[in-house]
């Protein structure tokens, strides 16, 4: 009875320590990642990487993570222009399938997918918001956007009939979509310029506009885009995601 006993503490105590040992490893893996992800995609902050999935060494051993989480604060979008720049919020990836190297200099993930926003003051920077001639006498410029409702932007619209500013921005509900690398507003129904009449694709070039997204970090790209109450919610997906390396 007393030696059942002695084993039995034997094993508690040696689980203790594999668990202990485990979670330990697990932390400095998530930091050589979290710290290769940086350097890799040039970022200025390092990642938040979260390792799921117990035990951890057994995967070690086997070269392959069963799922990986990653997430960035801050992230600095290409657009294509000039080498301009648009910053994404909160994007946060979860990789499956991550086969890496033993010293963490590469890592790759079968499939990837993943959630982030971009603000509305950050996408209105894509917007024309300068004054444009949409009609004799008549010009307008974009000086807002937000969350329309119903996973629609709200387009606010400042106009200026024969020099004179409207003493109300007029607005329009406009529809989020995403195209390849693209996000595209287009709106609903065009503004009521208090009985001005204009073309059609002359106040269409003043309320819809597009913003390319490129160069998202390990080759994830855009699949669905939606209106938030905060910004455009956008969500993400990829494969052979390169984590690092």
């Amino acid at each position: 009875m007393r030696a059942l006993r002695i084993l039995l503490i034997i094993v508690v105590v040696l689980g203790g320590l594999f668990v202990l040992a485990d979670r330990l490893a697990v932390h400095f893996a998530e930091g050589e990642v979290a710290d290769k992800l940086k350097t890799t995609e040039g970022l200025t902050t390092t990642p938040d990487v979260s390792i799921r999935g117990f035990p951890f060494l057994t995967q070690m051993a086997g070269g392959s993570l069963d799922d990986v989480e990653v997430g960035i604060k801050d992230y600095e979008a290409d657009t294509g222009v000039n080498g301009q720049s648009l910053r994404i919020d909160d994007l946060r990836a979860d990789m499956k399938g991550v086969e890496f190297s033993g010293d963490y200099s590469s890592a790759t993930a079968t499939t990837a997918s993943g959630t982030a926003t971009v603000a509305y003051d950050e996408l209105l920077k894509t917007a024309k918001s300068e004054e444009t001639r949409v009609a004799p006498g008549l010009t307008a410029e974009v000086v807002g956007l937000s969350d329309g409702g119903d996973g629609k932007i709200k387009v606010t619209v400042e106009a200026t009939v024969l020099g004179v500013k409207l003493k109300e921005p007029v607005s329009v509900l406009s529809t989020v979509s995403v195209e390849g690398d693209t996000v595209r507003v287009h709106a609903d129904s065009l503004p009521d310029f208090r009985g001005v009449t204009a073309a059609e694709n002359e106040v269409r070039s003043v309320t819809d506009f597009q913003q390319k997204i490129e160069g998202l970090p390990g080759g994830i790209r855009l699949d669905k885009v939606q209106a938030g109450k905060n910004g455009v919610e956008i969500t993400v997906k990829g494969s052979n995601v390169r984590l690092a390396g």
